[in-house]
C-alpha cells in the first residue's frame, strides 16, 4: 500500500514522464527532411527592414472606403515610408457618382506620406462598365485621385479600341485624357 505522504510525488513523476513520452513520439516521427526556418534578416536586402505577406491598404475618407490594395508581399524600407510591392489588386469603391474600377499589376511603390501609387508590369485598369486599359506602368496620385502615365496605352470598351501614349485618368469623373500618337479602330461584328 503506498502511504498518502507519497501519493502528489509519484503523480507528478506519472504526468512528467507522460510528457516525455510524447515529446519523444512527436520528434521520432516529424519529417526528417524538413528545412529549417531561416531567419527574416537573412533574407531581407539590407534596404527592407520589414516584409510581409498578403497585405492590405486602403484610404478613407469622411469614414468611407476609397480604395482598397491587396499585395501578396510587401517590403518597407528603413524609413518606413515607402512599401516596395508585389503582385497587386486595388480596388476604388462604386458610389453614387462613380462606378467601381479594379487595377492589377505585376509590382509597385506605395508613398504614404505622398498618398502615390506607383505600379509597374502587366497594369491593367477596369471600370464597371466595362472599359479597360492597359499599359507597362502607372501612377495613382491620391491628392486629385488621378492615375496618369507616359507609357503607351491600350484602350477597350465595347467594339472601339484606341491606342495611345500617355494618358490621365479621373477616378472621380471616369474620363481619360489621352496625350499624343492616338489611333482608334472601330471593330467590326
Amino acid at each position: 500500500m503506498v502511504l498518502p505522504v507519497y501519493i502528489r510525488p509519484l503523480l507528478a513523476l506519472l504526468v512528467m514522464a507522460a510528457i516525455v513520452g510524447i515529446a519523444v513520439v512527436v520528434l521520432r516521427n516529424s519529417p526528417q527532411g524538413s528545412t529549417p526556418v531561416m531567419s527574416v534578416n537573412q533574407q531581407l536586402p539590407n534596404n527592407i527592414d520589414v516584409a510581409l505577406k498578403k497585405a492590405h491598404f486602403s484610404e478613407i475618407q469622411d469614414g468611407l472606403v476609397v480604395w482598397e490594395l491587396v499585395a501578396e508581399r510587401v517590403d518597407y524600407d528603413k524609413s518606413g515610408n515607402v512599401a516596395y510591392l508585389s503582385d497587386i489588386r486595388m480596388e476604388f469603391q462604386h458610389t453614387r457618382s462613380q462606378g467601381a474600377v479594379t487595377v492589377t499589376a505585376d509590382k509597385g511603390e506605395y508613398s504614404s506620406l505622398s498618398k502615390t501609387v506607383r505600379l509597374n508590369g502587366h497594369v491593367h485598369v477596369v471600370t464597371e462598365d466595362g472599359a479597360s486599359f492597359e499599359t507597362s506602368s502607372i501612377i495613382y496620385k491620391g491628392v486629385n485621385a488621378q492615375f496618369s502615365t507616359a507609357d503607351p496605352v491600350i484602350f477597350r470598351q465595347q467594339r472601339l479600341q484606341l491606342t495611345a501614349v500617355g494618358m490621365d485618368l479621373g477616378v472621380k469623373n471616369q474620363r481619360a485624357h489621352f496625350i499624343s500618337s492616338v489611333e482608334a479602330t472601330i471593330i467590326q461584328d
